[in-house]
């Protein structure tokens, strides 16, 4: 006796959708709607930006001079080449090759550690010379009164990024060990997809913070 399911590359389709390919793309728009509440979150503090730096562009012209561009490049390359294992990691699956598309996933997590191992190292080195946000300030050769402000938004920005590469580390993860149980295939990558596609906004708004923080000087 059928027990109606469907099963489409080892995997089960949900019992409320007709097909796998319905599945597939209410899984993306999903996602999609998820990131577009992301996108206005982080467009908030973009305006918050623009409209303090229209107010003190000499203050945010020193911020920027206590921040190091080559780490700031560093991190940007290694974004970048995450973006393009993460591609290639959905590209494998789909050729059913679900070893290498394991492969390339470890490759992406390594890149968000590393990532997130260059942000700790400036982190300390602020903190170290009392570059702290708002009220913490401590740092005594500021020569703008406001310098404070720009390592508000400086943190702010950058941790609350920095804390979606953790959380897409730990997907990535989850990803890979998936992989390597070759649960993953042309038939069945709708994981891949998604997390991908989260991991993709994820460097494209770092892409955007790094000359706003670090070349604005």
């Amino acid at each position: 006796m059928s027990t109606g399911k469907i099963v489409v590359g080892g995997h089960e389709v949900a019992h409320h959708y007709a097909s796998a390919e319905q599945e597939f793309e209410t899984s993306k728009l999903g996602l999609w709607t998820f990131l577009a509440t992301e996108i206005l979150m982080f467009g908030g503090l973009f305006v918050g930006y623009a409209i303090f730096h229209s107010l003190y562009p000499d203050m945010f012209a020193e911020g920027a001079t206590h921040l190091n561009w080559r780490f700031g490049t560093a991190n940007t390359a290694i974004l970048i080449i995450s973006s393009f294992t993460m591609v290639l990691s959905i590209y494998f699956a789909q050729k059913n090759k679900c070893k290498m598309s394991a492969h390339m996933l470890m490759i992406t997590f390594i890149c968000g550690a590393i990532f997130m191992a260059i942000k700790y190292h400036e982190y300390m080195h602020k903190f170290e010379l009392g570059l702290y946000p708002g009220s913490y300030f401590s740092y005594t050769h500021a020569h703008h009164g406001n310098l404070a402000l720009y390592f508000s938004f400086y943190f702010l920005m950058t941790g609350l990024h920095g804390f979606h590469v953790l959380i897409g580390m730990g997907l990535i993860f989850w990803l890979w060990r998936r992989a390597r149980k070759n649960e993953f295939n042309a038939d069945y990558y709708t994981p891949l997809e998604v997390v991908g596609l989260f991991w993709h906004l994820v460097d494209i708004i770092w892409i955007y913070l790094f000359p706003l923080l670090y070349l604005i000087g």
